[in-house]
């Protein structure tokens, strides 16, 4: 490009004198040429950014937003295996330690100093990978405190065999004899009254002369005839457990006999306060009444033990 050349006139020559800058003139107009051009070059640079992608910058996003999805994906891994964790931790404290009498383990010894996280869709990636690991510090710390409850049990399991043998365990009547569950544990309404009553065992429907079995090593405390329950069997098992077998159409045992987990007692009936052949069955810790659905562990399996647990939640019908 060619420079460009100023002329001024002069009227003592009338002529035109070329003007040449001063030395202020000549630097003013290449720092501007230099200022411009690095305007321009930012302002290229920047277009540059946001409208174009090179190939490693492409990449770089692409395994950045893998990682992202992958964090996610671990993320609701690891709330999964809470969920489990927590049905771990119910069955722990409501099942296996009501069996064994131990002290259940509160939430502030299971879960201290553990807290939960924001969501992921909530966090940047740096939270995001900083959440996922705190998840999964927070479940190994409850897979090991899991674990130890495990132990502790086991321990307690060793050191009271005979208490486990003497606990009611078993259902009274055997899975092959069982027509239904006629009524769970808990408030029901009364066949003959038509009140609302505490009902403190279970009822299990079956024919007349089935065989009805001990659910634990004890001694008979009774066996005879007792209003409303009719014939009718208790076992003290020792260990501040009893047992009660009521309704019976026929006792084999006498006050005072020992008896084995397992042993026949007596045979099911429709005696005393009863709308149909059935077998009342109730266990007793301390004296109080327990859910007897808690203590059929050694001859269900975990299906079995989920369907007897459905089955008297929902079962309604009460026969005495």
């Amino acid at each position: 490009m060619a420079r460009k050349v100023y002329y001024k006139y002069n009227p003592t020559t009338d002529s035109y004198d070329r003007v040449y800058p001063t030395a202020r003139q000549r630097a003013w107009i290449v720092a501007r040429q230099f200022i411009f051009g690095i305007l321009f070059g930012i302002v290229l640079f920047v277009v540059a950014y946001y409208t174009l992608e090179f190939p490693k910058e492409k990449a770089l996003r692409a395994e950045n937003e893998r990682l992202r999805v992958q964090y996610q994906m671990l993320g609701k891994q690891a709330d999964e295996a809470f969920a489990v964790m927590e049905d771990l931790a119910e069955r722990d404290n409501n099942f296996y330690r009501v069996m064994l009498q131990a002290d259940p383990i509160s939430s502030a010894q299971r879960y201290a100093g553990l807290e939960r996280e924001r969501q992921s869709g909530q966090l940047s990636d740096d939270e995001l990978a900083l959440s996922v690991a705190n998840k999964l510090d927070r479940l190994d710390k409850q897979v090991y405190m899991q674990i130890k409850s495990y132990d502790e049990l086991r321990q307690l399991a060793l050191s009271q065999k005979d208490k486990l043998d003497h606990m009611p365990a078993i259902q009274p009547i055997s899975e092959r004899y069982l027509k239904t569950m006629a009524s769970g544990y808990g408030y029901r309404v009364d066949p003959v009254y038509g009140t609302q009553k505490f009902h403190e065992g279970m009822d299990f429907s079956s024919d007349i002369g089935t065989p009805v079995y001990a659910t634990g090593k004890g001694v008979v405390s009774f066996a005879g005839w007792k209003s409303g329950y009719g014939n009718c069997i208790d076992i003290d098992h020792g260990y501040n457990y009893t047992t009660r077998y009521a309704h019976l159409s026929e006792i084999k045992v006498r006050a005072g006999q020992q008896v084995e987990r397992g042993e026949e007692i007596g045979l099911v009936g429709n005696t005393g306060k009863s709308t149909g052949p059935h077998l009342h069955y109730e266990v007793r810790l301390r004296g109080a009444p327990q859910n007897p659905v808690n203590y059929y562990f050694y001859d269900l399996t975990p299906a079995e033990y989920d369907e007897m647990i459905r089955e008297a939640e929902n079962a309604g019908h009460v026969m005495d």
